[in-house]
């Protein structure tokens, strides 16, 4: 099995080891277990005057830091700041909202600038605690996805990144810098979102190949080639986010639609995620076409990450990303493209792209006639097509029929009907779990070299 990459990238320049960094690093690292989970402290004199003597640390480091990295000043000072007020404030719950609002990566995308972001914040997929994380994080921003997304994939507060150091919080399995994890006293209007493309790319390489070996699955020419290259992963990631992301407000979507914030079953946070990648990969099949390199590698990595390590990473409550991996694993092999026979996996590759499109169609079908249904009544659509592919739990009260749900009541008791695991893996993913779990582990906190 693959060892687990070391947390600093080995091509990774000076500013990682820059004298002020190191301090900075080292004094987050000591302030964090100080906090509480909303980012106060609440502790002993003691406490509360090493969290000042940290703090003056951190300080001095950003303003050191800000020299170095002079395109990020305003926003360091701003930092600075929203650390003095909460200081001054008797370290209750911080508030670095007017630090966030100064921080605008997405406005000067250029591959290689590099950023250091301090804020109060949890990580997701890590830290669920709004601690302090210092990063240290470069723009992946080639020439070639500038054009795309100039000329026909406007996205403009897409920002994919790539780590060069980072404290504890993204040692973990986070793969996002997203502006509304941080403790602000009201929420913004956000104009960005982060994705570290090098964490996503060592992932997917890694997992594939263990799964790959463990299920016998023969591999195309030019996927293996893909697996031993950091950097083409990378960019077929960043080609596949900034449709995925871009996609959340495209489409046929609902009247209610997905980007607002309200509580549904489970299912359709897969779908809608599920929709997203899809669309990912009905695109890189045109793009393809178009001789886009990258375009053929973006396929890979959509159906590799979503048949392998999605539906085995994480835990079995309420795992959207989870399910849509096994809807499809399961309508693959539905159409033949997929067959599991004599402990080994194969793939129908010259036929997997239309089988792939072919589901992306019956989601996008489930969405346009989403508009003209209730709520409860998509809900219902929704299910009963992932049902048609994935079985639900025996004990069910869902898969009874409407005669078994609370439909005199208000939504959320249907929503409170929906079982943790509504869908269980089957058994095959459970014998996939147990092959992979050791590998996917081993991802946690990885980053990636440029493996050219």
């Amino acid at each position: 099995m693959a060892t687990r990459t070391p947390v600093r990238p080995a091509h990774v320049g000076a500013t990682a080891d820059h004298p002020a960094w190191l301090r900075l690093k080292a004094a987050v690292a000591e302030l964090r277990p100080l906090q509480s989970a909303d980012g106060s402290i609440d502790g002993s004199v003691q406490d509360l005057g090493r969290a000042r003597e940290l703090v003056a640390e951190i300080a001095a480091s950003v303003g050191d830091m800000a020299r170095v990295l002079p395109h990020d000043a305003e926003y360091l000072e701003a930092v600075v700041r929203d650390f003095g007020r909460w200081v001054d404030g008797g370290f209750a719950v911080p508030d670095f909202l007017d630090a966030l609002l100064a921080f605008r990566p997405e406005l000067a995308r250029r591959d290689g600038l590099e950023h250091l972001v301090v804020f109060p914040m949890y990580t997701q997929n890590g830290n669920t605690s709004r601690n302090f994380e210092a990063v240290l994080i470069r723009v992946v921003w080639p020439e070639w996805i500038a054009e795309l997304e100039a000329g026909r994939y406007d996205n403009p507060m897409f920002v994919p990144i790539a780590f060069s150091d980072f404290t504890a919080g993204y040692d973990t399995d986070s793969a996002v810098l997203f502006p509304e994890t941080v403790a602000v006293r009201e929420v913004p209007r956000f104009t960005w979102g982060g994705i570290f493309c090098d964490r996503e790319a060592a992932r997917f390489r890694m997992v594939t190949k263990e799964a790959a070996d463990s299920l016998g699955l023969d591999l195309p020419a030019d996927l293996r080639a893909l697996l031993e290259s950091q950097e083409r992963t990378q960019d077929a990631f960043v080609l596949w986010d900034l449709i995925h992301d871009r996609t959340h407000s495209r489409g046929h979507l609902p009247f209610d639609p997905f980007m607002i914030k309200q509580r549904m079953p489970y299912w359709m946070y897969a779908l809608e995620e599920l929709r997203c990648d899809l669309t990912a990969f009905r695109e890189a099949v045109d793009l393809e076409k178009q001789g886009i390199e990258a375009a053929r590698h973006v396929q890979y990595a959509v159906l590799c990450d979503r048949l392998f390590r999605f539906p085995v990473t994480g835990g079995r409550v309420r795992n959207y990303d989870g399910l849509g991996g096994q809807l499809l694993f399961a309508f693959l092999h539905r159409a033949g493209v997929l067959e599991w026979h004599d402990g080994k996996l194969s793939v129908d590759w010259d036929r997997v792209a239309d089988a792939v499109i072919a589901l992306g169609a019956e989601v996008d079908e489930l969405y346009r006639q989403g508009v003209d249904r209730s709520r409860v009544a998509h809900w219902m659509a929704a299910y009963a097509l992932v049902t048609s592919f994935v079985p639900a739990h025996p004990a069910s009260v869902w898969a009874k029929g409407p005669d078994a749900l609370p439909l005199d009541g208000p939504p959320k008791h249907l929503v409170d009907a929906v079982l943790p695991d509504e869908f269980p893996l089957s058994m095959f993913y459970e014998g996939l779990n147990r092959r992979l779990s050791g590998v996917i582990a081993s991802t946690r906190g990885i980053v990636g070299g440029t493996g050219r």
